[in-house]
């Protein structure tokens, strides 16, 4: 834990660290996770620098990890072939377990792609602008949630085909046919389609790998 001296330097610092909303208390209330908001896309690029900087700058002892919380996904892909991923619970943010005090909130805030702590915005003390941020901690029911969430959770199944889509029948008693989908069953890998058969519109079932969507 860093230590507050009398010096100008150092009151400059401590001036601007309770300008930012970081009171004492909040620098000794102990080990907590605190939500970062980040740069779209850059994630994983944030929590490698940010455990770069953690041991570069020596603060393991107060930064304990850094997290990305994701669900499985699997994408199918137009041959009908299954892509197994993960998928960000919250797009733009990692998580950060640390213990707040003036050199943690430092290191986590002057990482790259980081824009800021997710918590209550506080009114400068003087001058203008809007204030700054002060972190809140997240309740240990909103940690379990999420982390609950991120381990149980069933894959989510996506696949490039709308509602609305017009697709075009590759294999099947229904080669060469046009029609538009109707309704999508990712978790079948099938959908229904309005095909033309006999001048009339009639649904017709099939798998995701029998069909091609039209540009």
């Amino acid at each position: 834990m860093s230590v507050m001296t009398d010096e100008p330097d150092d009151r400059e610092r401590r001036e601007e660290q309770l300008d930012a909303g970081l009171s004492e208390e909040d620098f000794h209330q102990g080990l907590r996770w605190y939500a970062v908001q980040v740069a779209s896309g850059c994630e994983k690029r944030v929590k490698t620098n940010l455990e770069q900087r953690i041991e570069t700058l020596d603060v393991a002892d107060r930064i304990f990890q850094v997290e990305i919380p994701q669900t499985p996904a699997v994408k199918i892909r137009k041959d009908g072939s299954r892509q197994h991923s993960e998928e960000k619970v919250f797009p733009g943010y990692v998580l950060v377990q640390m213990i707040m005090d003036d050199e943690s909130w430092q290191v986590v805030k002057n990482t790259p792609n980081v824009i800021n702590f997710v918590g209550a915005e506080q009114k400068r003390r003087y001058g203008r602008g809007r204030g700054h941020v002060k972190p809140l901690p997240l309740s240990h029911t909103e940690v379990e949630r999420i982390f609950k969430q991120a381990r149980e959770q069933e894959p989510v199944v996506k696949i490039d085909m709308a509602v609305g889509d017009r697709i075009i029948v590759l294999s099947g008693p229904f080669k060469d046919f046009e029609g538009e989908v109707i309704e999508v069953s990712p978790e079948r890998s099938k959908l229904k389609a309005l095909l033309s058969i006999f001048g009339r519109d009639t649904p017709v079932e099939l798998e995701f790998n029998q069909v091609q969507k039209q540009s």
